[in-house]
């Protein structure tokens, strides 16, 4: 008995010592690890209790003309799904607008704004259907402005086409991952789902404006999507899991702006006329006969200016040119004293003495070779013109003898 009085004494020390820090706090037995606290209660008539609402609400919209013959289409089934709510609706054509407003039977406070972004949509080129989802409690919408967030009509144009992808298939990935319908029409892009989807597609959407491309931020939706699945890594951090992916600083060519022309702050001198320049030469106040008179004397001494240029250039053809200063050349060919053999002329010197020539000195035997050269020449040349002067004999006569003939002719005839 002792030893189960202690343990008992020891179990209610422990439990004083843990009920210091939740000294005020009892349990509630309404309240469990069964009960999910973000669960969203569906809002029924039988919560609000007593009356209607206070005052009428009214909420337009203008759609263009191209969705009229939709809308009028359509109409009976819009007014049908906002009757169930009580809420009433007109479409007038001529104004092109829808107006929604609240009746004395509404009890949903929230219904009409509800009803405003369910008119939106439809303005915007959604289909009935998913614009109907909207009125659920589970279910909004988002409008996704993206026509100021790039600078260029071109640059907009292609990256707004990059989030639909070729054949809408990038559109389609994103409507699966985030469960929540997608449209992009003109400057805005409309999302109809759960408030989680309409998140990621916010992100993706601006990411892509952005220049990143949406194929990064599906690559990471898939992954999570997967691990959301797994019982083991539910409640851990998918950071190892996730891929980073790194920006890639690509460099550009610098374009050379050409620098602008610094423009005066007045306007340029306006030229002057041939009236003008005449009345500063002075030309304006003479007669017609003195004018053409000048105008001879320009001519005439334009032209001596021309002919003058003229003859230097012709004399300058006949004017010699300066030849270029020649070097003293040494002739190779003539005897030098060391090549003259003494002997040899000693002996030739012996030889003419006996045979009783005329004396004759050593520079004759030298130069023998040349002398003979030059008489040569000479002789060539004297019996060349006597065979010209012969040639040219022979040919007055044959002309004087063939005249003789003709003349005869002539005569017999």
């Amino acid at each position: 008995m002792g030893d189960k009085e202690k343990e008992s004494t020891q179990e209610k020390q422990e439990e004083k010592v843990v009920s210091k820090k939740n000294k005020y706090r009892r349990d509630k037995p309404w309240d469990h690890e069964g009960i999910d606290h973000w669960k969203l209660e569906p809002f029924k008539q039988e919560d609000v209790k007593g009356a209607t609402l206070v005052d009428e609400t009214v909420f337009t919209t203008l759609f263009p003309k191209y969705r009229e013959h939709y809308l009028r289409d359509w109409w009976p089934q819009v007014t049908s799904t906002l009757k169930q709510h009580h809420i009433e609706c007109v479409l007038d054509l001529i104004e092109g607008s829808m107006t929604v407003r609240t009746t004395r039977k509404t009890w949903d406070p929230y219904i009409i704004i509800k009803a405003r972004d369910f008119i939106k949509l439809l303005a915007r080129s959604v289909p009935f259907p998913a614009a109907v989802k909207v009125l659920d409690d589970d279910t909004t919408c988002d409008i996704i402005k993206i026509g100021g967030t790039v600078s260029t009509k071109e640059r907009f144009v292609k990256r707004r086409q990059r989030l639909i992808g070729p054949d809408g298939s990038t559109l389609k990935a994103i409507e699966l991952l985030t469960q929540c319908y997608v449209l992009v029409q003109g400057n805005t892009v409309a999302a109809v789902g759960n408030f989680k989807g309409l998140k990621q597609v916010r992100k993706v959407v601006m990411d892509c404006m952005n220049n990143i491309h949406p194929i990064y931020n599906i690559k990471e939706l898939m992954i999570k999507k997967e691990l959301a699945n797994d019982e083991k890594l539910k409640n851990e951090s998918w950071d190892r899991f996730l891929p980073k992916f790194k920006k890639k600083n690509i460099k550009k060519k610098k374009v050379k702006i050409p620098k602008q022309k610094e423009k005066p702050l007045f306007p340029p001198e306006p030229t002057p006329s041939k009236v003008d320049l005449q009345i500063e030469s002075g030309e304006y106040f003479l007669k017609e006969d003195e004018r053409l008179a000048e105008k001879r004397k320009k001519k005439e001494e334009k032209a001596n200016k021309v002919t003058q240029a003229r003859l230097k250039e012709r004399e300058k053809s006949f004017v010699a040119p300066k030849e270029p200063k020649r070097a003293k050349s040494t002739n190779d060919n003539a005897p030098t004293k060391s090549d003259v053999d003494i002997e040899s002329l000693k002996k030739k010197l012996k030889k003419s003495q006996k045979s009783g020539g005329s004396s004759s000195s050593a520079s004759d035997f030298v130069l023998e070779d040349k002398s003979k050269k030059m008489r040569d020449k000479e002789k060539d040349t004297k019996k060349g013109k006597k065979r010209k002067a012969s040639d040219s004999e022979a040919d007055v006569n044959k002309k004087k003898s063939e005249k003789t003939k003709k003349k005869k002719k002539s005569e017999l005839l």
